[in-house]
């Protein structure tokens, strides 16, 4: 290939939005292999993976040949920065609209905690997983659930965690932790304006259920 149309040449001469998908996963991965150029390599990551709104995990890379962990974990960490700065400025509207923001933890062995600071005009500051492991009032303090959106600015808050053992009603822990929380939120000024509990198949709003 000239030179001047390698990905990575492009790119320092035309800026990134000159090269197509599959040439900035080519940047990322930077060589291919002996059996498939970088392109190439590119290309079949691309045709996979792209249009996913889910962030593809290391494990599902490494079934692409020529991908170790290490060209893996490159692809997979572009891609979650992408989610999160896609998520960044979004407005939403209700509880199906968070659902882009945290889809991610439905799939998760382990219980998420996530928190989504909102602006006044209900923009999405920021989304943040806090904790992982069992939910209790030790492991999701006010002080590490508040901390971002304090920084943030935050009017608003929307908590979401998951169910690995697959329903997404609410047990009595969860509520007791909502509680605390919520009141935490109106001590700091910052309102809890949902809490969503997601498994892999539904999810259930807090709100939506007259539980805010």
């Amino acid at each position: 290939m000239p030179e001047a149309d390698r990905p990575r040449e492009k790119m320092v001469r035309k800026g990134p939005g000159s090269l197509t998908d599959a040439e900035l996963i080519a940047v990322l991965l930077g060589t291919g292999t002996g059996e498939r150029d970088v392109l190439k390599l590119a290309a079949a990551v691309e045709r996979r993976f792209n249009g996913r709104r889910r962030v593809p995990t290391v494990a599902e890379l490494k079934e692409i040949k020529g991908l170790g962990t290490a060209k893996a974990c490159q692809i997979a960490a572009a891609y979650e920065i992408g989610r999160r700065g896609a998520a960044s400025g979004a407005r939403v509207t209700g509880p199906e609209s968070f659902l882009p923001h945290i889809s991610f933890i439905a799939t998760k062995r382990q219980e998420y905690l996530v928190c989504i600071s909102l602006s006044g005009a209900g923009e999405v500051l920021g989304c943040r997983v806090v904790t992982v492991g069992i939910l209790d009032s030790t492991m999701a303090h006010p002080r590490e659930v508040f901390a971002d959106p304090i920084t943030d600015r935050a009017a608003a808050v929307v908590l979401a965690h998951n169910h690995p053992s697959g329903s997404a009603r609410p047990s009595r822990r969860d509520l007791r932790l909502h509680r605390r929380l919520a009141e935490a939120g109106r001590i700091l000024g910052i309102e809890v304006a949902d809490h969503l509990i997601l498994t892999r198949g539904e999810f259930f709003s807090f709100k939506k259920h007259g539980l805010i």
